[in-house]
């Protein structure tokens, strides 16, 4: 196990529907098949760090409902650290709808964040003794921005690392950018915010340079089956993925963060972590789900053992 570290995001229970094609407008389409289960950006990169051996603590927002009751139930039977989920007393807990097409796997998902999009500044300042203690931040823009910048602030101030995903991407302030220390968007997010369209290499030094002409010491860009593409300023270059047969790529860029986060705090350098985090995406999308696809850590172990 290495050094603590902090994930700070959103959770939503996922509702997902199985159904032979998606409903037009005012069409009702009968499904095969329906799951509820915890979910959400941070939470699912938190669950994913977790089981890979990371000292985490999660910080999200709920309500004292049936859904939140998910997220406190997933926690204590994966003995996660709950001590400091925030709580609304008049904001439900958010949910995913989320639709399949079992024959193409197109989905369509709707996102209500509910109580996660409301952390209040007071709730962000409660946490500045775990933040201190942390090693590491991982965060995302799942909740509201404000909660965002206010705890990568404090972060940055105490001198912990701040790991920032892009999901879901917006327009991100460069004040914001200047605290964080490694970023890691996928190809699309880094297009939408540096205007650069990633399709090679070269394109990717250029959307770097963008990120760290703006203070970021670190660029990550996942380029799903491509790879990954990273670069610290002194080294650069592609990492391919590993090659397996997908069954649900849902929650594929979750596991990844949560990995990279794992190994980073385990003293391993980018590369290494980069490496780690691709085995344990690669393996998600071979479950149904996303906190239940996300593997342990003998299973990532013995995965990169068979793939060296």
């Amino acid at each position: 196990m290495g050094k603590k570290v902090l994930v700070f995001g959103s959770f939503v229970v996922d509702l997902m529907g199985r159904t032979p094609h998606l409903p037009a407008p005012g069409e009702t389409v009968k499904g095969s098949m329906f799951k509820l289960g915890p979910g959400g950006k941070g939470f699912n990169q938190g669950v994913a760090a977790h089981k890979a051996g990371a000292d985490v603590t999660m910080v999200t927002k709920i309500c004292r409902d049936t859904f939140g009751g998910v997220a406190l139930d997933t926690m204590k039977e994966l003995k996660m650290d709950s001590s400091r989920v925030l709580f609304s007393e008049d904001v439900e807990t958010g949910a995913a709808l989320i639709m399949v097409d079992e024959k193409t796997s197109q989905n369509e998902i709707v996102v209500i964040l509910g109580a996660c999009n409301t952390i209040t500044d007071e709730e962000v300042d409660s946490l500045t003794d775990v933040i201190e203690g942390s090693a590491y931040l991982l965060t995302q823009l799942e909740t509201n921005v404000s909660s965002v910048e206010r705890i990568v602030d404090i972060a940055y101030k105490k001198g912990v690392k701040v790991i920032l995903n892009t999901a879901p991407v917006q327009p991100i302030e460069d004040e914001l950018l200047a605290k964080v220390d490694l970023i890691t968007p996928n190809e699309v997010e880094a297009e939408i915010l540096t205007g650069i369209k990633v399709d090679s290499e070269e394109a990717a030094d250029k959307a770097a340079d963008w990120f760290f002409a703006r203070g970021v010491k670190r660029v990550l860009i996942t380029l799903g089956g491509r790879g990954v593409y990273l670069n610290t300023g002194d080294k650069k270059g592609i990492l391919p993925a590993y090659k397996v047969e997908a069954v649900d790529t849902t929650g594929a860029g979750d596991a990844f963060n949560g990995g990279l986060l794992a190994a980073l705090a385990e003293g391993k350098d980018l590369w290494e972590a980069a490496k780690f985090a691709n085995a344990l995406a690669a393996l998600s999308v071979q479950k149904m789900g996303t906190t239940p696809a996300m593997p342990l850590r003998e299973e990532i172990d013995a995965f990169l053992e068979n793939h060296k």
